[in-house]
């Protein structure tokens, strides 16, 4: 923390989803069971990418980046709030706080710009297969990745340098499970007018000028597709592009509504309801997408699982 920030707030208050205390019993058994579909679905993701020759692809070497991106995701926020409700205590540490959102954000970001990368993967695999090869090398996808490592890490750095610059006085009450950067930004008794320009700035890259780039992506992809003469190739086109189209949907659709929708007197609850919804829902989600929709991926866990089963004693 800066000298000059005065802030004398140790620790906040993390309301949580709700503040009945019979309910918390079954937010645990909830989150817990969410939790551990997360984690299995997303490993296994993994392990099948990694132990099947044949996802030796750009594709699938995404989809694993992508899949570890949302295990370190949902382990930012759902434990603590597991933590808060088995202990009965909803303090969290100023400076847990400012790491909760440094890791939160670093992932949301990890998470747009490696959809874009998707996007772009499957665009170059449509519209131009013959170069498919060349343009998708190996050197190419490692750098793609590094480089949305780098973008994310710059977002939530710029966010948690500026947001620890603040000061917060007396007001430490977050309704919220977890260290919410606009919640926060609302506590503060200082001015945070260089954050909210900052946070138009990077909110309307990844939340308008990515999207817009993966529309218009899909928009030659599916011109593309139409122009299929076989009809099982142009299935095996749109089955391949669906999932993460998918994907992309559910993440946009939530995380737009926390951000740029405007404040209203019940704008809490429905940002908590949002906020559950990219941040524990879509993590848990993907696997599932990513993997019931596509044939590959189907064979590669059946042959992963029935490999575990042979070597369970």
């Amino acid at each position: 923390m800066k000298p000059g920030n005065h802030t004398s707030v140790s620790e906040f208050l993390l309301l949580g989803l709700s503040e009945q205390q019979e309910q918390q019993p079954l937010l645990f058994g909830i989150f817990l069971a969410m939790f551990l579909v997360t984690m299995v679905g997303n490993i296994l993701i993994v392990l099948a990418i990694g132990s099947d020759p044949h996802l030796y692809t750009p594709m699938y070497f995404f989809l694993a980046n992508f899949s570890l991106t949302d295990l370190c995701l949902s382990s930012t926020t759902v434990p603590r709030m597991l933590v808060n409700i088995q202990a009965h205590r909803c303090a969290i540490p100023y400076a847990e706080c400012l790491s909760q959102i440094y890791f939160f954000l670093w992932f949301i970001g990890l998470d747009v710009f490696l959809l874009a990368v998707m996007a772009y993967d499957r665009f170059v695999a449509i519209c131009h297969p013959l170069h498919y090869t060349l343009v998708m090398s190996p050197r190419c996808c490692i750098l793609l990745v590094v480089m949305s490592l780098v973008l994310a890490h710059s977002y939530s750095l710029t966010h948690t340098i500026l947001l620890a610059r603040l000061s917060f006085c007396t007001d430490n009450i977050i309704p919220h499970f977890f260290c919410e950067l606009l919640p926060l930004l609302k506590l503060s008794c200082s001015s945070t007018f260089a954050n909210q320009c900052v946070l138009m700035y990077w909110g309307g890259a990844l939340t308008i000028l990515i999207p817009l780039l993966i529309i218009i992506s899909y928009v030659r992809i599916v011109a593309a597709i139409v122009r299929v003469p076989s009809a099982s190739g142009r299935w095996k086109a749109f089955s391949t592009c669906g999932s993460h189209l998918s994907a992309v949907c559910l993440f946009y659709v939530s995380s737009i509504g926390v951000y740029f929708i405007p404040s209203t007197a019940d704008s809490a609850s429905r940002d908590r309801i949002a906020s559950v919804m990219y941040a524990v829902v879509t993590p848990m989600l993907n696997p599932f997408i990513y993997s019931l929709r596509n044939r590959d991926m189907k064979r590669a866990l059946g042959r992963l699982l029935s490999r575990k089963a042979l070597q369970s004693p």
